[in-house]
């Protein structure tokens, strides 16, 4: 049996745990050990072997608090937070308007407390309803020119105050940046054209290509719709202020500004930007071993000579291990090709909820 700490017991009670403490010791047992086993202090063990009436000394009632609210203040607080003339208003709100009408009912606190009791802790305050904002539908690429990307960035220029503009299309399967523009304004047209020019490098056919980008006025102005809706691209937004909802872009973006090689002064015009963007796309494109896409260039794997680059790496890898497998404890590393790309996967806690 387990003594429960804090519970008054009864005179029968005492003598049973008393009479079966007695019994272990009998047996060899120690008297702190069978305490500990019946959750029970030696100290109050040997209390009520000394004392000659066996009764709890202590008082067997719950004082209440002098600053109980009665029921009758409680009811008053009931009826004032459910009344037309306050029942929009938080405690913190209701309090204060009471006073200046020279009525006290109680704190803010004692509101909460009535409040959470009678379960009346809700959003009281009239406020537009919350938007039920889906998520955009998840995509999978399985070779390129299947999901592009697309973000504008802002370039700081000498003047204060005013930036140029750089327009940034990229493959999500591959990570190439398979378009960019740089303007001093962001207009949907200027968008349109680089979709446009986009297409006619690639090769793109009427529904190969879906075009996500975030939501603002460029990338879902009536030009850039309409032209999207003509070349066959199939759009798709991120959520309002989710940023995450775009992050190859992003990515992209912060790969631009945070390298060594990024200007560390503003532009002095459009064309010295544009020159600049051409030698970061072209290293970008050609030289960057991406981390994503197994340390390979965009453009390897855009053309799709990835499979063959990671191959070769897995054969000199193992090629090397068998030559010295004591510098190995597990296997060697995996330079398996990446064979799909998600843009928004559903997370397992929304499948779960489905």
């Amino acid at each position: 049996m387990g003594f429960q700490r804090g519970r008054l017991t009864s005179v029968k009670e005492r003598q049973k745990i008393i009479a079966l403490v007695i019994e272990a010791q009998f047996s060899g047992a120690r008297q702190a050990k069978v305490c500990e086993l019946l959750g029970l202090s030696p100290k109050t063990l040997q209390r009520w072997i000394g004392a000659n009436d066996m009764k709890d000394k202590r008082i067997d009632r719950v004082k209440q608090p002098v600053n109980r609210l009665t029921e009758l203040e409680q009811q008053r607080i009931i009826r004032t937070v459910n009344s037309a003339k306050y029942g929009h208003l938080p405690p913190s709100k209701i309090v204060p308007t009471l006073l200046d009408k020279g009525i006290w009912l109680a704190s803010v606190s004692s509101f909460y407390r009535v409040m959470k009791v009678h379960h009346l802790r809700v959003h009281r305050e009239r406020v537009k309803p919350v938007r039920n904002v889906k998520r955009p539908k998840a995509l999978v690429a399985t070779k390129p020119n299947e999901i592009y990307t697309w973000d504008i960035t802002y370039l700081p220029t000498t003047v204060k105050g005013q930036f140029l503009y750089l327009y940034l299309v990229m493959d999500v399967y591959s990570r190439k940046a398979v378009g960019w523009q740089v303007h001093d304004t962001q207009l949907s047209v200027l968008a349109a054209d680089l979709m446009i020019d986009i297409c006619h490098r690639e090769q793109i056919e009427p529904k190969q290509v879906t075009r996500h980008s975030d939501n603002g006025s460029p990338m879902k102005g009536a030009t850039l719709l309409a032209t999207l809706q003509d070349l066959g691209i199939m759009p798709s937004f991120s959520r309002p202020s989710v940023s995450n909802d775009n992050p190859y872009s992003e990515s992209l973006f912060k790969t631009l500004k945070y390298r060594p090689e990024s200007p560390e002064t503003a532009f002095l015009d459009i064309a010295a930007a544009r020159e600049w963007v051409t030698g970061f796309v072209s290293w970008y494109n050609d030289e960057h071993l991406h981390r994503g896409i197994k340390f390979v260039t965009p453009v390897q794997r855009h053309l799709g000579l990835d499979k063959a680059i990671l191959s070769k790496r897995h054969q000199v890898n193992e090629t090397a291990k068998r030559a010295n497998p004591s510098r190995w404890t597990g296997s060697s590393r995996d330079w398996s090709m990446i064979k799909e790309v998600n843009l928004n996967p559903v997370t397992s806690k929304e499948k779960r909820a489905a």
